[in-house]
C-alpha cells in the first residue's frame, strides 16, 4: 500500500519513519530538490499547481495526505478527483485563513481575540479604531514561524506600518482578489491579550469517527518560532483539558475530519482563548515519538487509513527543544539521560528548524532537573530555558500577538 504525501519537509520525514513498520510505502510531492524525504523515499520535485505532475503522483497511490497547510487547496481538490484525500480539503481551506478560521471558531462557539479584516491602508486605520491598541497586524494566508505579521504598540508604530508596507498590502490584496467582504481580505488585526501561558491540544479522528486526544502542552516560543514544549502541560487542571476535547471535539465533527488536528491556545484568566489550528502533524506533537504510546504520525497514519486508532497514553514527562539555525554535537546531546536527537538532514540557516530532541523521565521534577542540567548550548535566549516550564511560570503575565 502506498501513501501519497504533499510537502517534504521534516514532518512528513517522520510520517515515512512512522509509517514503515506498517507496512507502508510512501510517494512523495514537493518543489524543492533538497527536501528531507528524498533520504527514506520516492520524491516527484514538481510545484504543486502542476496538473501533469499531480496526474502522475496520483497513480496508484491508496490515498493522499499533506504535511504542512500552504499546500495550494486546488491541487488537493484536483487530487481529490482522483484519490482520497485526507484531511479534507475543505480543512486546508480554512486553516489557509486566518478570516476564515476566526469565523469558524465564532460559529462554533469557541472564544477568540477581537479581530477586523483589513482591505486596505484606510481600513487599517477603521480596524485600529474598533480593536484598539495593543494589535497585531497579520498576513490572512501564507504566515508561519512569525512571518507576515507586525505588532503594533502604539499609533506611531501604526504610522510607522502605513508608511513601509502599501506595496505589500496591494500585493496582498491582488493575490487574495478584490472582493470586500469580511470574510475574504489580505490581512486581519487582532487585539493583544494578557495570557498566562501558551497551550496546545493534538485531537485524531478517524474515518469511522472514533476520536482520542493527547494531553494540552505547554509552548513556549521566541521570534514567533516554538521553541520548547512541556508534556503534559505542568499543573493541568482537568477541567482545562475537557475544555480543549470539547473544543477540537467541534472542529473535528464539524469539518468531518481525519487524521490530526492541532489547536493552540491562550491561557487566559483559567480559561481557552483559540488562536490558529493547523490540520496536520504539529511540532508541538513532537514529543509523542518517545513519550506516548503512540506517536502523533502514526496515529495520523492510523486515522486517514480508518485503522484502529493507538492509546495516546503518556509515559511519564516530555519536554521537546527544538533546533534553530544550528545544532550541537550529536555526543554531546546524547550524553545526555533520557535524550533523544533527530535531525532533518537540512542545511543550516538562520530560522530553519533543523531538528529536535526529546527529554523523557518520570516525574516533573526530574525533568526541569534535566533541563537545568542541559549543556551551555541550550542556555541561550533562544530556547527560552528561564522558568518557561516550571508552574511558579503561570502567574506571569506578559503581551504576545493572538
Amino acid at each position: 500500500m502506498t501513501i501519497g504525501i504533499l510537502g517534504g519537509g521534516q514532518l512528513g520525514y517522520m510520517l515515512g519513519l512512522a509509517g514503515y513498520p506498517l507496512g507502508l510505502r510512501f510517494r512523495f510531492l514537493d518543489p524543492s530538490p533538497e527536501a528531507p524525504v528524498g533520504r527514506i523515499a520516492q520524491r516527484v520535485t514538481a510545484d504543486f499547481d502542476d496538473e501533469a505532475a499531480l496526474e502522475k503522483f496520483a497513480s496508484g497511490l491508496e490515498l493522499i495526505t499533506y504535511e504542512f497547510e500552504n499546500v495550494p487547496v486546488a491541487a488537493t481538490r484536483f487530487l481529490a478527483q482522483r484519490v482520497s484525500v485526507f484531511p479534507p480539503p475543505a480543512a486546508l481551506e480554512v486553516a489557509q485563513d486566518r478570516l476564515k478560521e476566526k469565523a469558524l471558531f465564532r460559529k462554533l462557539g469557541i472564544a477568540t481575540t477581537e479581530f477586523a479584516p483589513v482591505h486596505n491602508l484606510k481600513s487599517l486605520d477603521t480596524a485600529v479604531t474598533s480593536i484598539g491598541l495593543p494589535a497585531v497586524l497579520k498576513t490572512s494566508r501564507f504566515g508561519y514561524d512569525g512571518k507576515g505579521q507586525w505588532t503594533l504598540r502604539t499609533a506611531a508604530d501604526v504610522e510607522k506600518l502605513k508608511s513601509e508596507i502599501p506595496d505589500a498590502l496591494i500585493k496582498a490584496q491582488s493575490m487574495n482578489g478584490t472582493q470586500a467582504s469580511h470574510d475574504s481580505a489580505p490581512f486581519i488585526l487582532e487585539r493583544f491579550i494578557s495570557f498566562t501561558r501558551e497551550l496546545s491540544i493534538l485531537g485524531v479522528r478517524a474515518r469511522n469517527g472514533d476520536i482520542v486526544f493527547y494531553p494540552l502542552v505547554q509552548n513556549r516560543h521566541h521570534g514567533g518560532i516554538l521553541r520548547l514544549s512541556i508534556a503534559p502541560a505542568p499543573s493541568l487542571a482537568p477541567a482545562l483539558q475537557r475544555e480543549a476535547e470539547d473544543i477540537a471535539r467541534r472542529l473535528l465533527t464539524e469539518l468531518d475530519y481525519a487524521g490530526v488536528l492541532a489547536i493552540e491556545f491562550f491561557e487566559h484568566q483559567g480559561r481557552l482563548v483559540a488562536n490558529e489550528m493547523a490540520p496536520r502533524v504539529h511540532n508541538s506533537g513532537h514529543w509523542t515519538i518517545e513519550g506516548a504510546v503512540t506517536s502523533q504520525f502514526e496515529n495520523h497514519l492510523r486515522a486517514v487509513l480508518d485503522l484502529p486508532l493507538g492509546s495516546t497514553k503518556v509515559y511519564g514527562f516530555a519536554a521537546m527543544l527544538n533546533l534553530i539555525g544550528e545544532t550541537p554535537a550529536s555526543a554531546e546531546v546524547l550524553a545526555i539521560p533520557g535524550a533523544h536527537l533527530h535531525l532533518y538532514g537540512k542545511s543550516p540557516r538562520p530560522g530553519r528548524k533543523l531538528g529536535h530532541i526529546t527529554l523523557w523521565t518520570s516525574s516533573f521534577e526530574q525533568l526541569s532537573e534535566s533541563l537545568r542540567a542541559l549543556p551551555q548550548f541550550f542556555h541561550q535566549p533562544s530556547f527560552c530555558l528561564d522558568e518557561s516550564y516550571a508552574p511558579a511560570s503561570h502567574s506571569r503575565q506578559e503581551f504576545r500577538s493572538a
